[in-house]
């Protein structure tokens, strides 16, 4: 009878302790940020046109970062997705050259945090991204179409400070490919041939030497309350040569949105009363 009621009582606290840590999980609310690009916009893609076109830029963004569930101290990810229309024009401005594209891209960090404030992250990312470029000034071929998958570098640097009471974070986050595949015909090759089945040679190795892209993303976010206010400066660098294709797209941006974070709470289990908060940029 002892034995059996040690027995009971150890088998007691075994699922005590274990129903205890699963209750102590980490809470990991999502940090999200939804806004608008408005600047310019540089264009030029040989495949349609020798000259280079100027003119605005417009973009729609959305990033999303939550701490990763198997080490949520140490590690956080991104997910962020663009849409983006161009309209530029030429040197005598007799010829307009549109630009839409759309992109998204998914990278995990690892978080270090040297000084009170200030957290560093590093990781790897990968994307894909498409769209087309149109000439309207072209009649036989007036679309050159955009496509890669890419992996590469990405993280970031975020500092908590005070603007007078005003709790603002200021965040700097590249994005970096390094290697992938990506579209290109050859140079003056018909997409009405490529229908028809001349498709050899339309894929291609990615690296610095025949495609870079670099994208920055330079926010501050002001925390009135539980929703804040987002501003700040987006820029895109893109530049390919391939095929005696060349293709440039350099855009520079205002952004604006909000931003906040968001915990998702089951009804029925309530929020857990020793559980912690992790947050994911911080």
């Amino acid at each position: 009878m002892t034995r059996l009621s040690l027995l009971s009582a150890l088998l007691l606290a075994i699922s005590f302790t274990a129903f205890s840590q699963k209750a102590e999980k980490p809470l990991r609310p999502v940090f999200a940020a939804y806004t608008v690009e408005a600047g310019t916009s540089r264009l030029a893609d040989t495949y349609l046109t020798p000259l280079k076109y100027n003119g605005w830029h417009t973009a729609l963004g959305y990033n999303r970062y939550q701490a990763m569930r198997f080490d949520p101290s140490r590690w956080t990810m991104r997910l962020h997705a663009n849409i983006s229309l161009d309209r530029t024009n030429n040197p005598a401005r007799n010829a307009t050259m549109w630009s839409m594209l759309i992109s998204a891209d998914w990278g995990m960090m690892h978080k270090w945090r040297p000084s009170p404030g200030l957290t560093l992250a590093l990781g790897g990312s990968t994307g894909i991204e498409g769209g087309v470029i149109y000439n309207n000034r072209n009649g036989n071929n007036p679309a050159s179409a955009k496509g890669a998958w890419t992996i590469g570098l990405t993280g970031y640097a975020a500092l908590n400070l005070r603007l007078w009471r005003l709790p603002v974070t200021l965040m700097y986050h590249p994005v970096l490919p390094v290697t992938g595949i990506f579209f290109a015909p050859e140079y003056g090759e018909l997409y009405y041939e490529i229908y028809l089945g001349d498709r050899s040679g339309l894929v291609h190795g990615a690296w610095w030497g025949n495609r870079f892209r670099l994208d920055n993303l330079l926010t501050a976010d002001l925390h009135f309350g539980a929703t804040a206010l987002r501003i700040g400066y987006s820029g895109r660098i893109l530049t390919s040569k391939v095929n005696h294709i060349v293709t440039r797209h350099f855009t520079h941006a205002l952004t604006i949105g909000i931003s906040g974070e968001w915990l998702s709470i089951n009804p029925r289990k309530g929020l857990p009363e020793k559980a912690g908060i992790i947050n994911a940029i911080y």
